[in-house]
């Protein structure tokens, strides 16, 4: 059937800001689905949250409406735009969630659009609980015993009906399993039930018995009109059920299913996908098998692109998102061509003669207070992802490319030494760590069947890792053909190096001596039946190598591996317009990295795409291959900075500004003269390897000082401290302190207002991109603060030294590219925090609001071009307000404190756009699930630092018909300051009613609640965190407060209008 000529105009509805959950796989599809559209000629009409994606980018849509997913704003766009149809099912759960509520509220009705990809029935039929139960029943398979309730007794009389605990608690129309669990009794039944009804917004949970210890297994399914089914690819989890697929390591093709068992599967998979109705794209079925009855039940389905449909996409390469978006305009399976074969059409199913290993990404030490343990709530950041021709070898390389300091599965000096008792522990409980202690197990003598009757991993895995360990004991004694072997079980020179106690330059040459260098084979979607027209490689230790040679000039690209808090979505965005910067000057680009969330690693981003760990032997072992011109180490972020000195030593050429000069920034002496050459003043500071250096510096540049290690990145293990006791405690808890990374004290500017700049150079022109103003004060990390571009309340005198001072640092570190620079201003004066002479996080947001593609300009100066050639010569002023505000995971660590400070915790970023500040700062806050009230009763409680500031807050607060309530200090100030207000009791006080009632029943619209110290009493915290948990309108700082007031008033005095990029920039 071919496409729909009704349709002439496409709504797309984006995934918004990057959250535990829904990652930016997401970005990936829309970008994906995006392109198919405008290829068959629809015009494209976008919207989404998060200026960090590449399908923000104007030239991905006709119009690019940055703006809050909300019904509301959605419907704004609607009357607008006048689209024909909304495309629902490649935006992840929040886009398949507004789309439902348009649905139902008749907005697509009374606007004639027509849903494609999924229509509202069968949306509502897979994702509600009861419906998708009964359809399951209907076409005769299995369940779990289970039923679905919507208040606490509804659910408390299916547990009885169930009888056994553990329970497994599933709330509808989440993402990434927020707010369910597994209750082992009542008091945890009844906690994550009142937590799964709240958060649902249909307040409803599922109720299921839980089937620990089972196997689990995903399809990747697709479906046309004509009913044509294929099964992209299947997956199974190494963890057994219990642990959520987003946090468990994956492998596919699945590894342990017999043939019969398989094609059951396979039927059951078509079967679910025709019985709940989607016709058009996608889904994602979870399977469970009993592994001793051999019982297959299936537990659930998404009728839309999922996070697993990256992963497939990647392991097999078969771009689902873009079949997807046609099929969803009416094409058939058999009517689209597979675009890496080019013979055969999609509806032959993918075949793969590799095994792909994926590995969640967690980051624990940023929230050291919350439970670690890994259930069926989602808790990874992000993923990577390997290819090898066995299971060993894609596992072990896998591991490695984490960026957690691993090199493989162990054996490279940092497993640890336990007793029997600690290893039983770290194997019976699910943890991020858990794979390496299966290590320390095995070379303790443990049996496969210890060790399954702990982890419940299937006896297969547990066989493969064995044998790694066996093999890995004697890599200290390796002959030629041993060598080889090792080199094909994925073990990596570092490992083999640990064991002969030399350094990895070693192992390497006597590799490249006896000829063992890897050979590259390509992901091709039928196991090398056809010839592949797509050049996407994987390495790995056989005979064949099908690297193509060319003689065109190649420039190498270093992605940013998994993302993690610190380092996401915004360097990929770096790392794909330089591919798109290149290929348009008309070198060859090539892509490597680790990734398969991202855009990046798309078949058809770069000429050549690497799919291969980020480390120095696998990226030198691309560059043997490759033999490039150019390699850029700017963009991905710390992790190719990290290997820029020794590629360099080893004859890379790395294009850009110097990896010297870069570090040059990050060395105090020689950045403080070079500060001093050229009149910038700096916080005084000095650098420590000992607590008493630490406390003698201290002493002369007095407190506070804001501590922390060199060379990190997102603020990692940085601190405030206020005495020497702080001081010394922090010293003492601090791992990794050597001559050459030493501890950096710096006098810390207390009430700053913070700025960025990011500025672009090519040596003769420096441009500052814009400056950005911070919200919050100085002190909260840059990646966690709400920031404005243009900058709103700094004098012309600061804003000539700003530019003056970025443009004579390009100069004098010669930047060739971009550079990040942190100024502070204080009292009228400028200080420098620090330069980073690299792509920031903040180039994408910036991008988006002068209209310029910094990155992509960035490129092509490194291989030469000159900003007067193109065209960029001056400072742009946005035509309105931009702001970032950041977005956080607080909602999968119920109970932890949510202040921020100077190491950054948030996991993603929106915008808010408007010629008015108050309202572009309101839309941020709307985009970042914290909207702001009109009306109702505000709930203030404050530090005495703060309590000047915050008196013209409550007033102007109290003039905008809010009523005032406040406890104990606070109370007080407020009242002698003539401000109408009520005093509530503090929690510590055991009077009732109090503020947590008060919440708890809905009655308090808005918290401004700043922390009393560094251990914030628990009262606080518990004051906060229930912030979070009710979805109560929060500030943890004045800044914050002062800026919401403002937007309140905006929203009580304006209507919100929408605006597209195209119309802001006059493209």
């Amino acid at each position: 059937m071919p496409k729909d000529t009704s349709i002439k105009k496409i709504l797309v509805v984006g995934a918004g800001p990057i959250v535990i959950g829904q990652g930016c796989e997401f970005d990936y599809s829309g970008t994906q689905a995006c392109k198919a559209l405008r290829e068959e000629g629809y015009e494209v009409i976008l919207v989404n949250s998060n200026p960090a994606t590449i399908m923000t980018d104007p030239q991905f849509a006709e119009r690019t409406y940055i703006e809050p997913i909300t019904p509301e704003v959605i419907e704004k766009i609607i009357v607008k735009e006048k689209p024909d149809a909304l495309l629902p099912t490649l935006g992840g759960q929040t886009a398949l969630n507004v789309s439902i509520d348009l649905f139902h509220a008749g907005t697509l009705d009374k606007h004639g659009v027509k849903m494609i990809g999924a229509n509202a029935d069968a949306i509502d039929k897979g994702e509600n609980r009861l419906r998708f139960k009964e359809a399951m029943i209907k076409i005769g398979l299995d369940l779990p015993i289970s039923g679905v309730a919507h208040s606490m007794e509804e659910a408390k009389a299916i547990a009885k009906d169930i009888g056994l605990m553990p329970l497994v608690i599933r709330p509808a129309f989440t993402l990434g399993g927020t707010g369910g669990g597994i209750a082992y009794n009542k008091e945890e039944f009844e906690t994550i039930v009142t937590r799964g009804l709240d958060l649902s917004p249909t307040t409803e949970v599922l109720v299921e018995e839980c089937l620990l210890g089972w196997k689990e297994y995903e399809m990747e399914v697709m479906r046309d009109h004509a009913d044509n089914c294929v099964v992209i690819c299947s997956i199974e989890n190494l963890d057994p059920m219990g642990v959520h697929t987003g946090d468990s390591i994956t492998v596919a093709p699945a590894q342990t299913l017999s043939d019969r068992e398989y094609q059951i599967m396979r039927d059951a998979s078509f079967a679910v996908i025709r019985e709940i109705g989607v016709e058009t794209g996608g889904s994602n079925i979870q399977f469970s098998v009993d592994p001793k009855t051999g019982r297959c039940i299936v537990i659930e389905m998404n009728p839309r692109v999922s996070r697993s449909s990256a992963l497939a996409s990647k392991a097999t390469g078969f771009p689902i998102a873009k079949i997807a978006a046609k099929l969803a305009v009416g094409y058939t399976l058999d009517e689209l061509p597979n675009d890496i074969t080019r013979e055969t059409p999609a509806s032959f199913e993918p075949t793969i003669d590799y095994v792909v290993t994926k590995v969640p990404r967690f980051t624990f030490e940023k929230f050291p207070t919350a439970d670690p343990v890994l259930t069926t709530s989602m808790k990874a950041v992000g993923e990577a992802m390997s290819i090898g021709r066995t299971f060993k070898e894609s596992l072990q390389k896998s591991l490695r490319s984490l960026e957690t300091g691993r090199f493989g599965f162990g054996f490279d000096g940092k497993d640890p030494e336990a007793t029997h008792e600690q290893i039983e522990r770290k194997l019976i409980v699910p943890n991020a760590e858990r794979i390496f202690w299966l290590k320390v197990a095995f070379e303790q003598g443990w049996t496969i069947e210890e060790i399954f009757d702990a982890t419940q991993i299937d006896p297969w895995f547990l066989e493969n890792m064995r044998v790694i360990v066996e093999e890995g004991n004697d890599l200290a004694n390796l002959s030629k053909t041993d060598l080889r072997r090792a080199k094909k079980l994925g073990f990596s020179d570092i490992q083999i190096a640990h064991a002969r106690g030399v350094h990895q330059d070693e192992i390497r040459a006597e590799r490249k001596a006896q000829g063992i260098i890897p050979t590259y084979r390509l992901v091709d979607t039928c196991a090398a039946e056809f010839e592949a027209a797509t050049p996407y490689y994987y390495s790995t230790y056989g005979d064949e190598n099908e690297a193509r040679e060319t003689d065109a000039k190649k420039i190498v690209i270093l992605g940013g591996g998994p993302n993690r808090i610190g380092q996401g979505i915004e360097f990929d965005y770096c790392c794909v317009h330089a591919s798109f910067a290149l290929r348009e000057l008309g070198y060859e680009s090539v892509m490597v990295n680790s990734n398969p969330e991202t855009v990046s690693t798309d078949y058809d981003t770069s000429d050549k795409l690497y799919f291969e760990p980020l480390t120095l032997e696998d990226v030198l072992n691309i560059c043997d291959q490759e033999k490039p011109d150019g390699v850029i180490v700017q963009f991905g972020g710390q992790t190719p900075l990290n290997l820029a000195a020794d590629l360099e030593r080893h004859g890379v050429p790395i294009i850009g500004t110097s990896p010297k000069n870069i570090e040059l920034a990050e060395d105090r002496k020689h950045f403080s003269a070079l500060l001093d050459r050229i009149g910038l003043k700096q916080a005084e500071a000095g650098t420590a390897v000992s607590e008493d250096e630490a406390v003698a510096i201290a002493d002369r540049i007095g407190y506070p000082v804001l501590v922390r290690p060199s060379f990190v990145l997102g603020g990692r293990g940085m601190m405030i401290v206020y005495n020497d006791e702080e001081l010394r405690t922090y010293i003492k808890n601090a791992t990794d302190i050597a001559p050459d990374r030493p501890i950096l004290v710096d006098r810390f500017l207390e009430n700053a207002t913070e700025i960025d700049v990011d500025c672009i150079s090519d040596g003769d022109t420096s441009v500052v991109g814009a400056i950005m103003e911070h919200i919050e004060q100085a002190g909260i990390h840059s990646g966690d603060s709400a920031c404005v571009i243009p900058a709103f309340s700094l004098s012309e005198k600061i804003k000539n030294e700003i530019l003056a001072g970025a443009k004579a640092l390009a100069k004098e570190l010669e930047v060739r590219g971009l550079m990040n620079i942190q100024f502070a201003v204080k009292e009228d004066e400028l200080y420098v925090i620090e330069v980073n002479p690299r792509a920031s996080r903040t180039v994408p947001f910036v991008s988006k609001s002068i209209g310029i593609p910094l990155a992509k300009l960035a490129a092509k100066i490194m291989v030469g071009e000159k900003l007067v050639d193109l065209g960029f010569t001056e400072e742009i002023m946005p035509p309105c307000f931009c702001v970032k505000e950041a977005v956080f995971p607080w909602g999968r660590f119920p109970g932890i404190d949510i202040v921020l400070g100077p190491e950054m915790k948030s996991t993603g970023e929106v915008m808010g756009a408007d010629k008015d500040l108050g309202m572009a700062y309101a839309k941020a806050q709307i985009a970042a699930f914290n909207p702001l009230p009109t009306e109702g009763n505000v709930f203030f409680s404050v530090n005495d630092r703060d309590k000047d500031r915050a008196v013209p807050v409550a007033r102007e607060l109290a003039e905008l018909g809010f009523k005032i309530h406040a406890t104990g200090g606070t109370f007080k100030r407020l009242e002698a300051e003539g401000i109408a207000v009520k005093r509530l009791y503090k929690l510590a006080e055991q009077k009732r009613p109090n503020v947590l009632d008060m919440m708890k029943n809905g009655d308090i619209n808005f918290i401004i609640n700043t922390p009393s110290g560094h251990e914030a009493r628990e009262d606080e915290v518990k004051i906060r965190s229930g912030a979070v948990q009710h979805k109560i309108s929060h500030c943890t700082n004045l800044s914050a407060a002062e800026a919401s007031v403002k937007a309140i008033r905006s929203l009580q005095e304006n209507e919100m209008t929408v605006t597209p990029l195209q119309e802001h920039h006059g493209l």
